[in-house]
């Protein structure tokens, strides 16, 4: 297994064939429609990373496996996907209704950083579930986005770009946010992110990372140049959860998909 699964990975392994523009300036995105597949291509989602973002908006049931949790989607959802986290799939039904959309870290390069928004953040939620309402507008959304793609239309890039930020904005207005000092949550926010990504990168253990090098407060505090009190208190501020107990759960949690 690839350690990563590269968006030309996807390509060989979802349709077995390679879009023309999948390496230029602009970065790449792509849209689709899921279709019913059969044989070799209904299998479930390897447990790994990939190199790319993932918007899906499902109307069926589904268990995601997501870092360190298990999500059991019961109503239509949107899922974010990123590259810093694994992620699993298992299909309760045999056909997947929906949409999704994929594109790379270039695509957005000189748009804005993807990664200032919780639902792309290791501490943030990537799965929501829609009301009939959220469902109809994501849906048109994503029915936009197919028309855009296949346009002629000179900036339908610049398009689709507004169009994913849309996708962010309908969830995100649906979520509570607590309101902090805005200095002091930037802060907090980027040391407790990058710990998070630090112990996220020892995933998943396979024949390329055989064991977990990072095991304790003052380890991952080392590798953050962060007092290791420092490092303990923001992430406690940012996740209500101390340090030790989120590596233990982490690394449980790896441990028992090694078994199954």
């Amino acid at each position: 297994m690839e350690d990563v699964e590269s968006i030309e990975a996807f390509y060989k392994r979802k349709f077995d064939w390679m879009p023309d523009n999948i390496k230029n300036e602009i970065g790449h995105f792509n849209v689709f429609k899921h279709k019913p597949l059969v044989g070799d291509y209904n299998k479930n989602l390897t447990y790994q990373k990939r190199d790319y973002y993932k918007i899906t908006l499902l109307f069926d049931n589904a268990i995601i496996h997501y870092a360190d949790k298990i999500i059991d989607i019961k109503k239509p959802a949107l899922i974010f996907s990123n590259p810093q986290i694994p992620y699993a799939w298992d299909n309760v039904n045999d056909l997947q209704n929906g949409y999704f959309c994929i594109f790379n870290k270039h695509f957005f390069q000189q748009f804005g950083n993807l990664n200032q928004y919780p639902v792309f953040q290791p501490t943030g939620n990537h799965v929501f579930e829609l009301t009939n309402e959220q469902l109809e507008t994501a849906t048109q959304i994503f029915v936009r986005m197919l028309d855009d793609i296949s346009s002629e239309y000179v900036f339908k890039y610049d398009a689709l770009r507004n169009l994913i930020f849309e996708l962010l904005h309908l969830v995100m207005k649906s979520q509570p946010i607590t309101l902090f000092d805005h200095k002091k949550i930037n802060s907090a926010q980027r040391i407790a992110t990058l710990f998070l990504e630090l112990l996220e990168r020892q995933f998943p253990i396979d024949e390329n990372h055989p064991s977990v090098s990072l095991r304790s407060a003052s380890d991952f505090a080392s590798q953050l140049n962060v007092h290791v009190n420092h490092l303990n208190r923001v992430v406690k501020e940012i996740t209500e959860k101390t340090t030790t107990q989120i590596i233990s759960e982490r690394i449980l949690q790896e441990s028992k998909k090694s078994t199954t």
